[in-house]
């Protein structure tokens, strides 16, 4: 497991970047998470969030690189030696501030790109209750596999479809795929009518594993760099044509849309929490288990959904809050998990590669992470503060998924957001 809390944590920090003093601020000095943006030159640079700047490594002599992912690949020990440096350096009273100043970028307006190269992306299903939820409503008889408790379930997606959406958001085009409805003899080729999106995280992997040599649950913690809000857009009535046999296709590889900004593993350590399994319920296997992992292989998050119509938009309305959970109550999986089932194989990992949380959903009617759970596949249309009702998605509809991290005798940190816009 990795390390705990250390000085960079301390909630008693300050930064002389002023903002990231200000009272629930996502990125104070405790949180240093890292991104990707467009320079003035046009190149990729690698930066790090304070307040509402972000320091470019590069410029300020940190790094004499802009490659994400042979950064994300170093060590865990180089990684928090970095992090140290930060910590110092952006520290009030810090030697390197006048230096440092001059490679402060303004977050406003600064055009923010995938965090990486992502060569590959799994998706997870690591909610038992959106599991639950799902398979209710199309297996009513049997909604939970029995496969589900003993195997974090997963599918390979799409990399090549995934996009930032933070502060200004990002445009998510309506799909177009096969459609058949219950009483027609044959599908039709028209838009998704039953667009939604899905409340997830998005685990990164740092360094990777040579093929057939698998990671253990004792190690797979050195292999994960950081997480990001992660929004895995679904057409659900493409899907409910099309997943059998082999699962989602055109339902889900049109669109995903992370946060831009990735909050690393060591920023995580105070907000560390025990893995439990009820106990009625299957334990894990023993390459799914040990001491440590369940002392604190889990990470309390608090995320939520917000919904702005265009129609709120105009009115001035701010977004309403359709959900929100908390990981240590949605997820029955933890991310060393997920990488050490994904290697048990002898899969080799690479720097980079994305392993999505699946649909995060609380055991309550409001931590669903989806509009197809909460308004019941179109059953009972969630109402909204200006009278208009949403069973799944409609055209100007933007979609904010935010998530942060709290907790006493600890700084908030958090993880930003991911927003999109959907578009005909």
């Amino acid at each position: 497991m990795a390390p705990t809390t250390d000085a960079t944590h301390d909630p008693a920090l300050r930064s002389w970047v002023a903002s990231a003093n200000a009272a629930e601020c996502d990125f104070p000095i405790q949180n240093l998470p890292f991104g990707r943006f467009r320079a003035q030159d046009g190149s990729a640079r690698i930066g790090v969030a304070i307040g509402d700047r972000i320091l470019d490594l590069r410029a300020a002599g940190l790094v004499p690189h802009d490659d994400m992912n042979a950064l994300m690949a170093e060590a865990p020990q180089a990684r928090r030696a970095l992090r140290a440096r930060l910590s110092q350096g952006l520290a009030a009273g810090s030697a390197q501030q006048a230096a440092w100043q001059q490679a402060l970028v303004p977050q406003a307006g600064a055009e923010m790109l995938v965090p990486c190269r992502i060569g590959d992306y799994t998706d997870f299903y690591t909610s038992v209750h959106h599991a639950t939820n799902v398979g209710r409503q199309f297996r009513p008889d049997n909604p939970l596999l029995p496969n589900y408790r003993w195997v974090p379930i997963g599918y390979h997606g799409r990399a090549s479809s995934i996009g930032v959406g933070g502060m200004g958001g990002a445009a998510v085009r309506r799909p177009r795929g096969q459609l058949k409805a219950p009483d027609a003899a044959a599908p039709v080729l028209a838009p998704s009518r039953r667009l939604d999106y899905e409340l997830e995280l998005g685990w990164f992997i740092g360094a990777g594993n040579a093929q057939g040599e698998p990671i253990g649950i004792g190690e797979a913690e050195d292999h994960l760099f950081g997480v990001a809000l992660f929004n895995d857009w679904s057409a659900r009535d493409i899907q409910g044509w099309e997943y059998q046999p082999l699962g989602p296709f055109l339902s889900k590889n049109f669109a995903s849309t992370l946060s831009p900004w990735v909050v690393t593993l060591e920023a995580l350590a105070p907000f560390r929490a025990p893995f439990t399994r009820p106990p009625e319920d299957p334990q894990p296997l023993p390459y799914l288990d040990s001491p440590a992992h369940r002392a604190a292989g889990a990470f309390a998050i608090t995320l939520e959904v917000l919904l702005q119509t265009e129609r709120m938009r105009a009115e001035g309305l701010p977004p309403a809050v359709l959900s929100r959970t908390d990981t240590t109550r949605a997820a029955y999986w933890t991310p060393a998990q997920l990488v050490a089932h994904h290697t048990v194989n002898g899969c080799n990992l690479q720097s980079g590669d994305l392993l999505g949380s699946g649909t995060l959903s609380g055991p309550g009617p409001q931590e669903a992470g989806s509009l197809l759970e909460l308004a019941a596949a179109g059953r009972q249309p969630v109402r909204l503060p200006t009278g208009e009702e949403r069973s799944f998605l409609e055209d100007g509809d933007t979609v904010t998924l935010r998530g942060w991290c709290e907790r006493a005798g600890a700084a908030r940190i958090g993880l930003g957001e991911a927003s999109g816009t959907v578009i005909g």
